[in-house]
């Protein structure tokens, strides 16, 4: 089957490892379903797997996509859920110790057909395509969690998303707004504020310009170079929710302030299939989807990846087949 996949680990140029072209068809283990893709979004974890970070060399080589969208063999058209827990485990899949995306362990989406446990094949909305449904299994979902699940935030409060145009964080605004909260949002650029504003939130500003007041809340996915930024933006009380570090870990935790202001600090990684459902209700009740910022053929995965890892994103990258 067509694919595109890391044929090995390449931690100091990741787009060296990229291969488009056949890999075997997927094997179908008893309680597993075969997808047929449709759509796939583009990750970070994506240029991570190209890195060899998160995998072992052993593992390549690995097809790539966490997630996506498309068709079980009966015709019934579905979203991925990329969270695969250890069927042993019997608390909340995200704290399974065992547990893995798809591309660390399993083969993924980024093909003409990708395997997974059947409870991770949720129906697809009608209202949603498949390339905006692609966009729901990591992203959003992650964003999901950070805002409802995590931060204790109340409509009315404010808050801030560091990173004007990624997915996660393109997410979060559309999400902030719809559910009532003041959404502020910060951006390298102008163009990269403007489409925040565009997306609903309230007011941008500069990357690590000075507040008009504090906020109550901080959604963190960059990392060292805003961390300082976040801590000094937060009220006393407030609370910082980060779900990844794609500028590297911050030089100083900033202990004094943390202690003295009583400040939270709380991580956050993807979600589970009951928040993808919810997710999913919340996006169909308040008519949101996914700002998709291109949408490429696979074979142009290429260029995809280069415009992540340049950070030229203007919300999701996402990869569909005929």
């Amino acid at each position: 089957m067509f694919a595109v996949y890391a044929a090995e680990p390449s931690p100091e140029n990741p787009l060296a490892s990229l291969r488009v072209g056949e890999r075997p068809d997927p094997e179908i283990p008893n309680g597993w379903v075969r997808v047929a893709v449709k759509a796939a979004s583009l990750n970070m974890h994506d240029l991570w797997t190209l890195r060899g970070v998160g995998i072992k060399p052993e593992q390549f080589p690995m097809i790539l996509g966490c997630d996506g969208a498309g068709t079980l063999d009966d015709g019934t058209e579905v979203v991925l859920h990329s969270v695969i827990g250890d069927p042993s485990w019997s608390g909340e899949e995200t704290l399974d110790p065992k547990r893995t995306l798809l591309t660390e362990k399993h083969q993924g989406t980024f093909a003409d057909y990708v395997v997974v446990p059947a409870r991770n094949a949720l129906p697809k909305p009608a209202d949603l395509s498949f390339a905006e449904a692609a966009c729901m299994g990591t992203a959003w979902l992650t964003a999901y969690r950070m805002l409802f699940v995590k931060s204790g935030l109340r409509p009315g409060q404010t808050m801030l998303v560091q990173g004007a145009s990624g997915g996660v964080s393109t997410a979060l605004i559309q999400l902030g707004r719809a559910a009532g909260f003041r959404v502020w949002v910060t951006g390298r650029t102008e163009e990269k504020r403007a489409l925040a504003t565009a997306l609903g939130a309230h007011a941008t500003f500069e990357s690590g310009a000075r507040l008009p007041e504090r906020v109550d809340a901080v959604f963190e996915t960059v990392g060292k170079a805003t961390w300082s930024h976040s801590m000094k933006a937060l009220k006393p009380g407030g609370i910082v929710v980060i779900s990844g570090a794609t500028s590297g870990d911050a030089t100083a935790a900033e202990l004094q302030r943390l202690f003295f202001l009583q400040l939270r600090v709380v991580g956050s990684t993807m979600g589970t299939r009951e928040e993808l459902g919810d997710l999913i209700q919340f996006c169909a009740l308040n008519g949101l989807k996914p700002q998709i910022g291109a949408e490429l053929k696979f074979e142009d995965a290429e260029q995809g990846l280069k415009s992540m890892l340049d950070g030229e994103t203007a919300g999701k990258i996402v990869f569909t087949r005929p």
